[in-house]
């Protein structure tokens, strides 16, 4: 797990090794499919519904019309594959390439590079490009764009906090990889985050296992 503390400019990690190390980033990946999809046009805005194809998948939460907003709240794999498509292989590599997003490779076709191709990411550049994203400092991308990809990452909105994430779970040699990338706002400051674990069991909770470990993380951080 990689942090960093915005007001005093300081990281801290468990397990440095593996922060530097890169994984397949899975559904983490919507956050910069979100941007591509908006800055060129592929989707209007995040209100915008894509009708879905009429194939039944394993969510039923998938299985219907979806906006880009509740979508990548549910983590809607079809609707960002979709997206993908419309923007195409020539402008989404020129999008990586500019924001330097991990190792830049996209191979493995336009609708699967970010699940079963060779796009790999650490957890150490997810938090730097969580860090653009959250100052406005991608290049690539107008003020428009990042506020709304800001906006729709937000999971929860209390008195007290406001934190925003993706998740991710994917397999890689035979490992579930998840991961929970996002970052927290709260007394005037942003702490980021980028937490990324793995197991060898096939039926691992994932959803849950990530979450608890993200939440103890915080507590013991005195942030929840």
């Amino acid at each position: 797990m990689a942090l960093y503390n915005l007001n005093a400019g300081r990281s801290a990690r468990y397990n440095a090794r593996r922060c530097a190390t890169r994984f397949l980033p899975a559904s983490t990946f919507k956050i910069f499919n979100s941007l591509v999809a908006l800055e060129t046009g592929s989707i209007a805005d995040e209100h915008t519904v894509i009708r879905w194809d009429s194939v039944d998948r394993h969510n039923p939460g998938w299985n219907q019309d979806l906006d880009m907003q509740t979508a990548f709240r549910r983590s809607a794999v079809w609707f960002y594959q979709e997206l993908a498509r419309r923007a195409g292989e020539t402008r989404m590599k020129r999008f990586i390439v500019q924001e330097g997003y991990g190792n830049r490779d996209i191979s493995g076709g336009i609708d699967q590079f970010w699940l079963t191709g060779r796009l790999r990411i650490s957890a150490d550049e997810q938090i730097a490009f969580l860090r653009k994203l959250y100052l406005h400092r991608l290049a690539s991308f107008s003020e428009r764009t990042m506020s709304i990809v800001n906006a729709i990452m937000l999971m929860e909105d209390t008195l007290g906090y406001r934190l925003r994430w993706k998740t991710g779970w994917g397999t890689q040699k035979g490992r579930e990889i998840g991961w929970v990338v996002g970052y927290m706002e709260k007394d005037g400051n942003v702490w980021f985050f980028a937490l990324n674990l793995e197991s060898r069991d096939p039926k691992i909770d994932m959803p849950a296992v990530r979450m608890d470990i993200l939440r103890s993380a915080l507590r013991q951080l005195k942030l929840l």
